[in-house]
């Protein structure tokens, strides 16, 4: 045994190591520390920090600037946005209006829409810069400003939600320790092209933005895209003229469909290209290219092979040039500047190689990869938003632009709710009557729908028996398969997905998009339909990932059981009642095996007589008490307050379905069928027709004996549920036929349950009035009138 003497040195060891053990883990356990950490304090960072905001998260925002959307104080470098701001639409549904609002980020105050801000269809970039300042200031989101962070590492930690943290390095040294990182930083750094002679190139980010400084010279722009235009068109009318190269042809947003590629506001020089007015587009792999600078400053366009086969100590003068041996080479003339514009990529540097966080493949090489949830391919718990996360729909939707990552940035946050604080998915439960009512409302109102089209869609999961439904608005269409797993919700019975798409074979920048007929109106060619429509998939059971990954590269989904496409629409108003509504509803019932037309409570009775199952809206009213159903104590409360007159009881069905009703007096009767309970705990089956100046019509004898073999003249008002202007006109045209004293009749029709009625009279849109006496139609109008006009109307109609 040593000893104590030489004991004691080891025993100092010790205690000093496990002081440093200890002072390691205190360290770590000091260091700052946040759920959620948000990188930029950009568009897509601001909308993700409100949504926590929300929730009531702790999360915290960096941002190297001190002031939000730094990227904006910059670029684009002329200050004209190409988002549009679109100020006026003639409705006053926000929803909607949203979908024409390209720069407003998602909130509760109205304020902080950017109509406010600015009335020019292209705003200037400054006051993108000072909205982006109100919102986070506004809403007093947690930003940490002028906070650049430079490192983002791993450490293991199996108490963690993802099984580690994410450590995140500023540019003063100062670490935090985050359970969960958003990445908002956006694509910012300048893609390069390196050639012989690149240095003689000017960035976009850097270039004079001074048109005078461009008098009298030929200019070279490498690139194709919007920054690119904006550049030319900066300086189109001041320069000898202008060329413009890049590896591919020039894609047109109204031909592709895609907003990130040319735009109308800064294609100029297409006209002056193509009206030979100097200004020329050229093709060709920029690799490929070098640039040889003579002793007068001029810089000569020649191919890498020649430079590569010329003495390297030769003289600029003694290089070969394409034009020395074919002497109409396009890009012979010498050029005073060449600036490239070839767009942004990701910044990847600041990422530690724990991270896995690596770029995509081909074009999309500039985006990081990640899944169709958002979520890096290589780490858990790292999500990417915004500009940068464009990798999902580039070339397909609006998922790198404000008007559609606002809404990939709401999925993203619906996601994390569910994965770590167990909040399902948001879901509004409804009776299965009200399936075509729900989905007519979402396409016409949605912008999240309208904006991501073939990204997100709208999730209708049926209930046991299809009575009823749930609806999930806005999901990632992409990971369909894992649905039950990121929302919380089970789809054991079915489920609809509504898309919205643009015809297949319709937009490319080889598409003629101006064709003569290239727009479909016929209901039963909607499968052709070219521009943006409503598309109903339906499935029995959620498809598998094995489906989702082979699904066809132009489909957005696998191959669903039945699909049903709403033709599309001139004005983007899919409530035309025979072209849009009866298609669609005759789709769902033909899925679902059922009827979904609503029905009024003789029908109703009828058909408990005659049917064996009822239609769900006999099911889910009639039966339960809703609509004609009551007992003697409430009949005899009514009859006492003067709310129902006392007729006369019928006691046997043969007088029941013998009675007449042709006449008033014929109708004020009182049907009734005291043993008759078709369900348990019911009470007494009735029908009570009332005779008054305004009924419901019930089916087509029904409004041929009330409306066709009328004694008295009659207006007939087609409406529908889901019509605003009808809910509207309705109350008004019957208080002033009530105020005709019987000498008038009105007849409503639900062109939703009548659907052959609206047919037979041409109604095509609702509210639509018609005028008949005598079984003909005499007088008509659409749309709302004031009570004037009704009265004149009706006047009308009397003295006819």
């Amino acid at each position: 045994m040593a000893p104590p003497a030489a004991q004691c040195p080891w025993g100092l060891l010790l205690i000093f190591a496990f002081y440093l053990g200890s002072s390691c883990t205190d360290s770590a356990s000091a260091l700052p520390h946040h759920d959620y950490c948000i990188i930029g304090a950009g568009p897509s960072g601001l909308q993700m920090a409100y949504f926590l905001q929300r929730a009531g998260r702790d999360y915290v925002v960096f941002e190297r600037s001190h002031a939000p959307g730094s990227f904006f104080a910059l670029y684009p470098r002329h200050r004209k946005l190409i988002s549009i701001n679109k100020r006026h639409t003639g409705k006053s549904n926000s929803e909607f209006n949203l979908r024409h609002d390209w720069n407003s980020l998602l909130s509760h105050d109205s304020r902080l829409l950017f109509q406010h801000y600015s009335h020019d269809f292209f705003p200037e970039a400054d006051t993108m810069v000072r909205y982006l300042e109100d919102f986070a200031s506004m809403l007093e989101l947690r930003v940490q400003y002028n906070t650049a962070i430079i490192h983002v590492r791993l450490e293991r930690d199996s108490q963690a939600w993802n099984g580690h943290y994410f450590i995140l390095t500023d540019h003063n040294s100062q670490d935090y320790r985050c359970s969960l990182l958003l990445v908002a930083t956006g694509t910012w750094v300048p893609n390069v092209v390196n050639f012989p002679g690149s240095e003689y190139v000017e960035g976009y980010e850097s270039v004079s933005i001074n048109p005078e400084n461009f008098a009298g010279q030929t200019v070279l722009i490498l690139g194709r895209g919007n920054s690119a235009f904006e550049t030319a068109e900066n300086i189109l009318g001041v320069t000898n003229f202008i060329h413009m190269v890049s590896r591919s042809r020039v894609r047109l947003s109204w031909a592709t469909h895609y907003v990130g590629d040319l735009r109308a506001i800064n294609n100029g020089l297409l006209d002056t290209y193509q009206l030979k007015s100097l200004d020329g587009l050229l093709e060709g792999d920029l690799e490929d290219l070098a640039i040889v600078k003579d002793k007068k400053g001029k810089l000569h366009i020649t191919l890498k092979f020649y430079l590569e086969n010329s003495n390297s100590s030769a003289g600029a003068e003694s290089i070969t040039l394409p034009q020395d041996e074919l002497d109409n080479f396009a890009t012979r003339a010498p050029y005073d500047r060449v600036i490239r514009c070839l767009g942004w990529k990701f910044d990847f540097s600041i990422y530690n190689r724990s991270l896995r966080l690596m770029p995509g493949k081909g074009n999309k090489k500039k985006y990081p990869l990640i899944k169709p949830s958002y979520e890096s391919r290589g780490t858990l718990g790292l999500f990417v938003l915004g500009a940068a996360s464009h990798s999902i729909d580039f070339r397909k939707s609006a998922g790198g632009f404000i008007h559609g990552f606002r809404y990939t940035t709401r999925a993203v946050h619906r996601l994390l709710e569910h994965r770590h604080h167990g909040v399902p998915w948001p879901a509004s439960i409804y009776p299965i009557t009200q399936l075509t009512n729900s989905i007519i409302k979402r396409v016409n109102e949605a912008s999240g729908l309208y904006q991501m089209f073939s990204v997100l869609g709208d999730i209708i999961l049926l209930r046991e028996n299809a009575t009823a439904f749930e609806y999930l608005e806005e999901y990632p269409v992409g990971i369909l398969a894992e649905l039950e797993l990121h929302t919380g919700r089970k789809a054991h019975n079915g489920l609809f997905v509504v898309i919205m798409e643009y015809g297949k074979n319709f937009s490319g920048a080889d598409k003629d998009v101006f064709y003569y007929n290239r727009a479909v109106g016929e209901a039963q060619h909607a499968w052709q339909s070219n521009f943006l429509h409503p598309v109903i998939y339906y499935y029995k059971r959620l498809p598998t990932e094995r489906e989702m990954r082979l699904c066809p590269p132009d489909w957005p989904l696998p191959r669903p059981d039945a699909v049903h496409h709403i033709v599309e629409d001139f004005l983007t108003d899919w409530t035309a009642p025979n072209a849009h509504i009866l298609p669609l509803r005759r789709f769902l019932e033909n899925c679902l095996d059922t009827d979904l037309r609503s029905f009024f409570a003789e029908s109703c009775f009828l058909f408990a007589l005659t049917h064996r199952k009822l239609p769900p809206f006999c099911q889910q009213g009639y039966l339960r008490m809703q609509g004609l159903v009551g007992n003697k104590r409430l009949r005899h409360h009514a009859v006492e307050a003067g709310l129902l007159e006392d007729h006369t009881v019928m006691h046997s069905t043969d007088e029941l379905l013998g009675g007449q009703r042709g006449s008033c007096d014929q109708l004020l009767k009182d049907h009734v069928i005291p043993g008759l309970n078709l369900k348990e705990g019911a009470g007494t089956f009735s029908t009570t027709p009332v005779c008054r100046a305004t009924f419901n019509i019930q089916d087509g004898s029904d409004f041929q004996d009330r409306v066709v073999n009328s004694q008295k003249p009659v207006v007939v008002d087609f409406h529908a549920q889901w019509c605003g202007p009808c809910k509207i006109l309705g109350p008004r045209l019957e208080k002033m036929v009530a105020k005709q004293q019987g000498k008038v009749l009105m007849a409503k029709v639900d062109i939703d349950d009548h659907t052959d009625l609206a047919i037979e009279y041409e109604v095509s849109a609702v509210p639509t009035v018609l005028a008949m006496k005598n079984g003909d139609v005499v007088d008509k109008f659409v749309g709302i009138k004031d009570e004037d006009q009704l009265e004149a109307f009706l006047k009308k109609l009397i003295g006819a």
